[in-house]
């Protein structure tokens, strides 16, 4: 049996290999390029595929996926909205993805970016790189003092929630489902009371149709003054331009972003001495009071070994004709 994952990264082949020696008799293929109709052909030979990339799935590949044989489409990601789900069950495809890969690695960057926030660690960088050494005028927050709010509290943000507990710090969280199993770590309330009340807001929702634009200008005018924006989920559910103006406007302290909008065409992509492709991405490294990093909250050992270990195994379970857990259609 062969299976071929694409766009595979340097970093996931010592796990492949393990996955590939722990079943023997199996044939692992990695290859460097995406899953596109210029090389649909090139997986024609296979029994399972696992793909990873940020722009969506052209239409046409589907049907070509089926005339080869293929049972299945995985997503060695949480993300699955670059799909056309429909499509894929038209033709007979289990798209499966991984949930929670570790909640831990993308939780422990929240942690790590309200941190830098609060202790106004960007603007220390800022004046220090200028040879200037003053403090006054940053004085501050302990963590334990202040109210974080839970925007979406599943695995990953009921992780984010334990981990600001487990500091002193209060928590509360909106969610669409509560999961109740919480309460003796947050207090569940409505979205409004979220951004109102909360000093540290952390974005922890998947994307759809009902979270794009989840932060907008209304939210924005809900919050604090001197609250902090975390987002570790996906770019569209907060509303760029909003942010930006907030930001300009005052009408909250600071931001930490793991993701944007657009992301594909600068994340984990060399621009050295290349004009940057985004004038909302220009516009927020300006700012002493916003901390980017290029979507990097997965990127752990344990978070990458979960990633190509379960996406293998759920394309083993379904070309053997079994269940996965993490069919998204």
């Amino acid at each position: 049996m062969k299976f071929i994952l694409t766009s595979v990264r340097d970093d996931e082949i010592p796990p492949i290999k393990e996955w590939e020696k722990r079943h023997q008799g199996m044939q692992i293929d990695s290859v460097k390029w995406e899953l596109n109709m210029d090389t649909i052909n090139l997986v024609k030979d296979y029994d399972g595929i696992a793909i990873q990339q940020r722009g969506p799935i052209d239409d046409r590949v589907y049907p070509k996926l089926k005339e080869f044989g293929f049972k299945q489409l995985t997503t060695r990601t949480a993300g699955f909205d670059n799909f056309n789900l429909a499509l894929a069950k038209e033709n007979g495809l289990k798209v499966t993805n991984v949930p929670a890969y570790s909640p831990r690695s993308v939780a422990e960057l929240a942690l790590t970016h309200t941190m830098r926030l609060i202790r106004k660690l960007p603007q220390f960088d800022e004046r220090m790189a200028q040879q200037d050494f003053r403090w006054e005028g940053l004085q501050a927050t302990e963590i334990h003092s202040l109210t974080v709010g839970i925007i979406g509290a599943g695995r990953i943000g009921g992780t984010s929630a334990q981990l600001f507990h487990a500091l002193g710090a209060k928590v509360i969280a909106y969610d669409t489902k509560p999961n109740h199993d919480l309460d003796n770590i947050l207090t569940f309330k409505s979205k409004s009371e979220v951004l109102r009340e909360s000093d540290v807001i952390c974005l922890h929702v998947d994307l759809n149709e009902t979270s794009k634009n989840l932060i907008d200008a209304a939210a924005f005018n809900q919050m604090k003054s001197t609250a902090y924006l975390i987002n570790e989920c996906r770019g569209p559910v907060v509303d760029t331009d909003a942010l930006i103006n907030a930001l300009n406007q005052k009408q909250i302290a600071g931001a930490a972003l793991d993701t944007l909008t657009g992301e594909e065409n600068f994340f984990n992509v060399d621009l050295r001495g290349k004009e940057i492709p985004s004038e909302q991405l220009k516009q927020l490294r300006a700012m002493t009071n916003v901390i980017l990093t290029p979507h990097i909250g997965f990127y752990t050992n344990i978070a990458v070994q979960n990633m190509v270990d379960i996406s293998l195994d759920d394309v083993l379970s379904i070309v053997e004709g079994k269940i996965s857990d993490h069919i998204v259609n």
